[in-house]
């Protein structure tokens, strides 16, 4: 556990997971409704991205490193011991995702190189704020998680030079999709049977999440491969072999945590049922790659399902935990990750689903936003907020998980 030291500051910048996961909850809930606007030519874009460019951009490079930072920033302490990252650096960093966003929308009047520049500074300074604490702390092993913010780094620099030198980043919106798809293969197979495994120990169960062997080492290369196909060579025989593989691997790895028996904890029911959707994504694209199925809708079932049902619920879950809340995700939280869900597939049917005067593309951009309106709701007054003194657990472990061991399992 990290070291204490006595704050003064206000809460929000007390811990890295407060400001950041604010930020993302409130972006996310007014980035669709304008880019609904944008695309249905309601309003005019100001930035030099093209409309579909900028809503993947700052879906994945806003909303999701904004997410992948409050993580990290709260897990790192952990890891190394160390005093968290808060006070005026923490408010700091905030204000260059910040700046980032305006300056991506055209907020700042800059040209497309001034506005790279601007925008990849945010996980440039992730990086080397991460590395500084690791190394610090000597906390070696931990070294690794470099690797995906690196990447999720140069992801974003190409999609910038790609869309200045092609006019769009087809290549880069799929490179960053996928990047935030195999941090929840790698993350979300870390944090997902862990979490199982605690609950289902307090239950007295004795069949447990299989441990991480070589068959899940399997599942993360057949995960890479089958991204990195649907990346470069999205169509063909060979796209749809590597993706029909991988989801059946994961599906298995699923089995595997024994999601089934969690259906008594809607939070943690959540994260299996948002680990599904990368399955069901690959099972899409190698669809897709065969010309059975629209290419679209394997990108929204990563982008939507995928990300945005695994960041809900983890940001649920880490508030809670690190907040002093009870692990319980009661009637509001629990309808925030339906419409979720929900939005996934009304946006998988598209314009070939209506509800009275709404498409599926309409009735999912309400579905989102109603569901993010409803998390901002209910864990924003937490993270805004000093942590509470935890109360001992008065119910069953079937109703009151084990709090303190399952934070630690976040980081």
């Amino acid at each position: 556990m990290p070291l204490r030291e006595r704050y003064r500051g206000p809460a929000l910048l007390s811990y890295g997971f407060r400001p950041f996961f604010l930020s993302a909850v409130l972006f996310a809930l007014v980035a669709i409704p304008a880019w609904l606007l944008i695309w249905r030519g309601e309003i005019a874009r100001a930035g030099h991205f093209l409309p579909t460019d900028w809503h993947v951009h700052e879906m994945v490079f806003g909303y999701g490193a904004a997410v992948l930072a409050g993580f990290l920033f709260t897990a790192v302490p952990n890891w190394t011991g160390r005093l968290p990252t808060r006070g005026w650096p923490l408010a700091l960093l905030l204000a260059v995702w910040l700046a980032g966003r305006v300056a991506v929308a055209g907020g700042l009047g800059l040209s497309p190189t001034a506005v790279a520049f601007v925008d990849q500074m945010f996980l440039l300074a992730v990086a080397a704020m991460i590395a500084r604490e690791i190394v610090a702390g000597k906390n070696w092993r931990n070294l690794k998680v470099l690797v995906p913010v690196s990447l999720l780094w140069i992801a974003n620099l190409l999609f910038h030079v790609e869309a200045m030198v092609e006019g769009s980043a087809d290549l880069g919106r799929g490179l960053g999709i996928a990047l935030l798809i195999f941090l929840i293969l790698l993350i979300g197979g870390r944090v997902v049977p862990s979490f199982t495994r605690n609950w289902l120990v307090h239950r007295g169960a004795t069949r447990l999440p299989v441990a991480f062997n070589r068959f899940d080492g399997l599942c993360l290369v057949s995960g890479a491969a089958a991204l990195i196909a649907w990346v470069v060579a999205p169509f063909g025989i060979a796209c749809s072999v590597f993706n029909a593989v991988a989801a059946i691997l994961h599906i298995a790895r699923l089995v595997r945590w024994r999601g089934a028996e969690t259906w008594r904890s809607p939070l943690l029911l959540m994260l299996h049922l948002a680990y599904l959707m990368v399955p069901l994504g690959f099972a899409s694209v190698a669809a897709a790659a065969l010309d059975l199925a629209g290419p679209a809708g394997a990108a929204h079932i990563f982008g939507i399902g995928a990300v945005g049902g695994m960041t809900v619920a983890v940001m649920m879950r880490a508030t809670m935990g690190h907040t002093g809340r009870p692990l319980v995700a009661g009637p509001v939280l629990t309808a925030a990750f339906v419409l979720v869900v929900a939005a996934c597939a009304a946006r998988v049917a598209g314009a070939h689903f209506w509800l009275g005067a709404l498409d599926g593309i309409d009735l999912s951009a309400a579905l989102w936003t109603v569901g993010f309106a409803l998390l901002a709701w209910r864990i924003g007054p937490w993270l805004a907020r000093p942590r509470v003194a935890r109360k001992m657990p008065s119910s069953p472990p079937d109703k009151q998980e084990a709090a303190t061991s399952d934070a630690r399992a976040t980081t």
